[in-house]
C-alpha cells in the first residue's frame, strides 16, 4: 500500500515537471516571438463605441500584448446614445488600461459627425480619411505579412 502511494506521488511530482518545463519553454516561444515581431508591430484597433474592444476583441488584443506587439486603439465614437458619453469614455480607458493598451494609443473622436445612433449612417469617405491619417500618424504598417513573404 506504501508503495502504491509513492508510486502515485512520484507520477504525480513528474506530470507537474513535464508541465511546469512545457509551459515554460511555450511562455519562451511567446518571448522570442514577441522580441521578433514585437519592436516593428503596430497593430489599430478600430471601434465603433465603447465597449466594443471588451465585447468583441479582448482575447485578440490579450494576445497581441503576449507578443508584444504596439496596440492602438481608435474610437469613432464616445457612445453618447443614452446622454452617458463622458462614463463611457472614462470605462473605456479603464478597459484599455487592463487590456494593456497603453492610454497614450487611444484616440477617441468625439465629433458630432459620428453620432451614436443607430439610425444615422456616417459618411464613409469621412471615416476612411481619418482611418487613414491615423494610420499614417502613427507609422501603422497595413502589409500583409502573410503576402509578404512571397
Amino acid at each position: 500500500m506504501e508503495t502504491m502511494w509513492l508510486l502515485c506521488v512520484a507520477a504525480a511530482v513528474l506530470a507537474w515537471g513535464f508541465l511546469w518545463v512545457w509551459d515554460s519553454s511555450e511562455r519562451m516561444k511567446s518571448r522570442e516571438q514577441g522580441g521578433r515581431l514585437g519592436a516593428e508591430s503596430r497593430t489599430l484597433l478600430v471601434i465603433a463605441h465603447p465597449d466594443d474592444e471588451a465585447m468583441f476583441f479582448a482575447p485578440t488584443v490579450l494576445g497581441l500584448a503576449r507578443l508584444r506587439h504596439w496596440v492602438y486603439l481608435l474610437c469613432f465614437s464616445a457612445g453618447n446614445y443614452y446622454n452617458q458619453g463622458e462614463t463611457r469614455k472614462k470605462e473605456l480607458l479603464q478597459s484599455c488600461d487592463v487590456l494593456g493598451i497603453p492610454l497614450s494609443s487611444v484616440m477617441i473622436i468625439d465629433n458630432r459627425d459620428f453620432p451614436d445612433d443607430p439610425g444615422m449612417q456616417w459618411d464613409t469617405e469621412h471615416v476612411a480619411r481619418l482611418l487613414l491619417q491615423h494610420i499614417e500618424v502613427n507609422g501603422i504598417n497595413v502589409k500583409d505579412r502573410a503576402n509578404s513573404r512571397l
